[in-house]
């Protein structure tokens, strides 16, 4: 599903406009993007958990010529499934 429509299923369901169904999912998804960038983690019940990895640096190579580079340390975001939700999508 993507954003779109994520918000006609929210406007649909509760009964709302569009827009302020936009402004409910831009406003949930920049306050997730906030906490995660502030270091702290996300853990919804029943959904699962976001938060932040962060990888050294190390020395990698360029699979196409073969030359050696250095790839800097960074921060990923990372999403666990919940147990309930993975067994859920499991049964269908």
């Amino acid at each position: 599903m993507t954003k779109s429509g994520l918000i006609r299923k929210l406007a649909n369901e509760k009964n709302i406009t569009n827009s302020v169904a936009e402004k409910v999912i831009d406003g949930l998804f920049e306050s997730m993007a906030e906490i995660l960038i502030s270091g702290d983690r996300i853990e919804i019940r029943g959904f699962g958990s976001f938060n932040i990895r962060e990888y050294d640096g190390y020395t990698g190579r360029n699979p196409l010529t073969g030359v050696r580079v250095e790839v800097r340390p960074k921060k990923i975001p990372f999403f666990k499934i919940s147990k309930n939700l993975k067994i859920r999508a499991i049964q269908g």
